[in-house]
């Protein structure tokens, strides 16, 4: 086991970022097509094709879900996506030609490099052709290069997020992971204790975001964009519902480790890829994704490093 996504045969992960501009995005691509919900918590989304995932609707599979930066901006990616899955004859076959069905989410990072680098068609291009099943990078790759957390005070007092990915695999063969993006306006927990987040005026010492809000509310309230945006994948066979109730159960795991989380500025997004080989039962496997987000967010914390005076999990001593 690779302990991440990849163990979830056939799947394919490619990454590109841009360590100057501070952003990128991920792509998992599964040729064979996989059934795939989505469910949406943020108030603030930035989205491509969520609607075909709704159960009534008639595509039953996609054939890859990115994550990218550069808030709206960076949806043009999945266009490189499209682009690069049609000339490998990868699609839904429509008679005339094949047509990829491409679903994704973004995330805003653009206040942390330069706002006027995006991840756009040759990048998510360029994410296809790097992409593999044997190597995935956590940290601050692919959609996760400018992700923070703790935004509370602003983008200078932020904390580095990131990109990571967990995975479980039981003895009947049943494997379920997830791979997030976690850019977060909350701050990220451990076991009750607060591992990442907003940081005091010396950037030694986090603190904690919810007590600065209770205690600092002003006319304005707290216009700040984040987004935690991911992707649940399982080997489990799955309707389009049954996947949508599981991006359903698995916001659970964004809600033990980030707080606070699905806010007004937020886009949180999770989708479920399913490529039907397991039967399995559904609590089950909703409990699992659960347990997979929760640690996918920890992992995405642990292997950032510090960019552009942004520091890390590994730089700052959190009581």
């Amino acid at each position: 086991m690779y302990n991440n996504i990849l163990d979830v045969k056939g799947l394919k992960v490619g990454q590109v970022e841009d360590l100057e501009g501070l952003t990128g995005c991920t792509v998992v691509i599964c040729e064979e097509g996989a059934v795939c919900g989505v469910d949406v918590r943020g108030a603030a989304p930035g989205t491509r094709e969520t609607d075909l995932l709704d159960p009534i609707n008639m595509i039953q599979k996609v054939h890859a879900v990115v994550l990218s930066g550069g808030s709206a901006f960076g949806l043009e990616s999945t266009c490189g996506v499209s682009k690069y899955l049609e000339e490998k004859n990868i699609g839904f076959d429509v008679g005339v030609t094949k047509v990829p069905i491409v679903v994704g989410a973004v995330l805003f990072d653009l206040v942390v490099g330069d706002p006027k680098c995006r991840p756009n068609i040759e990048m998510g291009y360029k994410a296809c052709e790097l992409a593999n099943n044997t190597e995935l990078k956590q940290g601050n790759y692919g959609a996760g290069c400018g992700a923070t957390v703790g935004k509370i005070r602003g983008p200078q007092y932020a904390m580095k997020g990131g990109i990571g990915s967990y995975s479980v695999k039981l003895p009947n063969g049943l494997v379920v992971s997830a791979l997030i993006a976690v850019n977060a306006l909350g701050d990220v927990y451990e076991n009750g204790k607060i591992i990442a987040g907003v940081l005091d005026d010396s950037k030694t010492k986090v603190l904690n975001t919810y007590e600065i809000m209770k205690n600092g509310v002003t006319k304005g309230g707290f216009n700040i964009d984040n987004t935690t945006i991911g992707i649940v994948a399982t080997n489990a066979k799955l309707t389009k519902a049954e996947c949508k109730k599981v991006s359903q159960v698995a916001h659970n795991g964004y809600a033990k480790t980030i707080f606070p989380i699905h806010t007004p500025h937020d886009g949180d997004t999770i989708f479920t890829m399913a490529t039907g080989e397991i039967e399995t039962d559904m609590t089950l496997l909703s409990s699992i994704a659960t347990e997979v987000v929760e640690k996918s967010v920890i992992n995405a914390i642990k292997n950032a490093n510090s960019v552009k005076n942004i520091p890390a999990y590994k730089d700052i001593i959190c009581e």
